[in-house]
């Protein structure tokens, strides 16, 4: 589905945009390559010209055609067959294999009536060869083969990326990616002042958040660690003036990859003083549209915004893909009592909700509602429910009639109020969650589930060409770290320990912490968290209780902020967007690792490269360090 939707995507054309780079820039009378031209930019008014170009040998057709590709493009070349020298052409091509580098001089000619190429944007014109040089040579097979792009398994394109990089779809995804990146720099520092800081990757272990990477040095028994993201420097800058700080950020988290997640990776991030939640949303609105790329339908702003309660309540998630519908909706006043066992109980927090699969009845066979089922069961084990899940019902003709082991132990009646007070139809499938905790999040995953059944059988239920922005706010300050956590003590930070509580909430932070909201707010991609910030705590008495006293931290490794923030710190706040996801989405990609030029495996692993290595004894000598034995990996 995704190699379809990659050839379908708006941004198929997108690298014609780079190939009109021209090759043959100079600085004064100097030339910085050894080209006039690349490969792409030649057309009919180049007629005639004598051109020199680069590139990849591409295609060989008889003895005196080839097709020359470099980074932008591609285009024909002839070999006069009569003509003098004509034969050492030939020789050295017929010598060199698909992919060897050539350097070819010659002239432009247009292609004879009949022969030309629409699917090339070179395809009107041809380079007669002069003289063909053969700059070095590759071996006679690779391992990725470019032309065979989509059927090469992802841990050999990942083996010998320095050859996948060569691909248009890497070529396309790269470029993308730094003329987002370029526009974004353009916008903060020429049109707002921003100021680009780089801060240190080598810093201290810090409290809570993410499993960080230790780095040894030559100090015995200390380490180093590897920054999560750059967020108690870029509020160190707050307290510096700096005023408006923004950085390309790498992080690193000790976690395992995911398709949208892996060890390190990049964020552009920024803080700023004196600055209100709505500034810094109108701002990253401005910044998106700035730097989206022209080939993409233009998102309207200002962005939708949600509640973090209401995201939960219709979609399950703090992060709702709003491209579709199928909301959860709560039936308890119809279905409590009803008969069935599940829809017993007299606890004021019981509560049954449901999703409606509109039509799915006409797409998914029995056993796809059992996965659905199956799916809600194994969500509501990792939320730690011992029962719990979903029940699929299907409604047959009429829609009152129910198809469900649950069908005969709830009346005639309420089946129809049901089905009325929801506008059912025959062939749509309820999916049906009870309990008093957590159906939100199951009903929120079987959704999703639903909708992927769904597209695999055809049926459109999201717009997969479409941009969704959404903003959620109001987040709670603190969760329970688990469902019998109610006091302080038992919590832990929504987001992280600085985010500053709802103004005229701080004193709930004494009292009820678990009432708190916090100035917090997620920025949302088709259901993909992209970005994400907070105002913050600018109060060292209010950030030193939240660390001591709530999340009984040990403050101590803080107290360089902490003294900061004694120092005259302004009020500030600020966001960091997750750049891999979002250009993932932007080039409809499923993977970040495939707009990363060199990804790690699920595992962190650099297959290229062999990283992680092991290292020899006297190495870890010098840092103190002994491995275990039965520990390597």
């Amino acid at each position: 589905m995704f190699r379809s939707l990659i050839q379908r995507h708006p941004l198929a054309a997108v690298a014609r945009k780079y190939c009109n780079v021209r090759a043959s820039s100079t600085i004064g009378n100097i030339s910085l390559t050894e080209r006039s031209h690349n490969c792409h930019e030649l057309r009919s008014h180049h007629v005639g010209e004598k051109v020199t170009i680069c590139g990849w040998l591409q295609h060989r057709r008889f003895d005196f055609m080839f097709t020359l590709r470099d980074s932008f493009g591609a285009i024909q070349i002839i070999i006069p067959k009569e003509e003098q020298g004509s034969k050492e052409l030939v020789e050295t091509l017929t010598a060199a294999y698909q992919e060897s580098v050539v350097k070819v001089k010659g002239h432009v000619q247009l292609r004879p009536n009949g022969l030309k190429n629409k699917e090339m944007g070179t395809g009107d014109v041809e380079i007669v060869a002069d003289s063909v040089e053969l700059l070095n040579p590759c071996k006679e097979q690779l391992p990725v083969q470019l032309s065979d792009f989509n059927k090469v398994s992802e841990a050999v394109r990942m083996q010998f990326r320095y050859i996948d990089l060569r691909s248009k779809r890497m070529q396309r995804n790269l470029r993308l990616r730094s003329d987002v990146v370029m526009k974004m720099r353009e916008f903060l520092w020429k049109q707002h002042g921003f100021v680009e800081v780089e801060t240190p990757t080598l810093f201290r272990k810090t409290p809570g958040g993410a499993q960080e990477f230790p780095v040894p040095c030559k100090q015995t028994g200390k380490f180093y660690s590897l920054p999560q993201s750059p967020q108690q420097f870029k509020q160190l800058l707050m307290v510096g003036g700096i005023d408006r700080y923004f950085q390309i950020a790498r992080c690193y988290r000790d976690e395992g990859s995911r398709p949208d997640r892996q060890p390190e990776f990049t964020q552009v991030d920024l803080e700023m003083s004196f600055i209100t939640k709505e500034g810094i949303y109108q701002l990253i609105e401005e910044m998106i549209l700035f730097s989206w790329p022209e080939s993409l339908p233009t998102p309207t702003i200002p962005f939708p915004r949600m509640t973090y309660d209401d995201a939960m309540n219709q979609y399950g998630v703090d992060k709702p893909d709003t491209r579709f519908d199928m909301k959860i909706q709560d039936v308890t006043d119809i279905l409590q009592g009803s008969g069935a066992a599940i829809f017993q109980s007299s606890s004021p927090s019981f509560r049954i909700k449901l999703i409606n699969c509109k039509g799915a009845t006409n797409h998914l066979k029995k056993k796809h509602i059992e996965l659905l089922e199956e799916e809600g069961r194994k969500k509501a084990s990792q939320l730690g429910m011992e029962k719990g899940g979903v029940i699929g019902v299907r409604l047959e003709a009429p829609p009152a009639s129910w198809k469900s082991p649950i069908a005969k132990y709830v009346g005639d009646d309420v089946k129809e109020r049901l089905v009325k007070s929801l506008g059912a139809e025959t062939g749509d499938l309820f999916l049906i969650a009870a309990g008093e905790q957590d159906i939100n999040q199951i009903l929120g995953h079987v959704r999703l589930q639903a909708a992927s059944l769904l597209e695999e059988k055809g049926v459109s239920v999201r717009d997969l060409s479409s941009f969704n922005f959404l903003w959620v706010e109001d987040f709670p300050l603190f969760l329970p770290k688990d469902e019998e956590s109610t006091s302080q003590g038992d919590v832990e930070s929504a987001h992280h320990p600085f985010t500053a509580p709802m103004k005229g909430e701080e004193e709930l932070v004494y009292s009820s912490p678990l009432k708190v909201k916090g100035q917090h707010y997620d920025l949302v991609l088709n259901g993909m968290e992209i970005a994400g910030g907070s105002i913050r705590i600018h109060r060292a008495d209010l950030q030193r209780y939240i660390l001591e006293n709530i999340l009984k931290e040990d403050s101590s490794s803080l107290s360089h902020l902490l003294e900061a923030l004694e120092s005259g710190c302004p009020p500030h706040g600020g966001i960091a967007i997750g750049f891999d996801r979002y250009i993932s989405l932007l080039c409809g990609e499923p993977s970040i690792r495939d707009v990363i030029a060199f990804p790690k495996t699920v595992d962190g692993n650099d297959l290229m490269s062999g990283a992680p290595s092991t290292l020899l004894n006297e190495e870890l000598e010098r840092y103190g360090i002994q491995v275990a034995q039965g520990k390597e990996s």
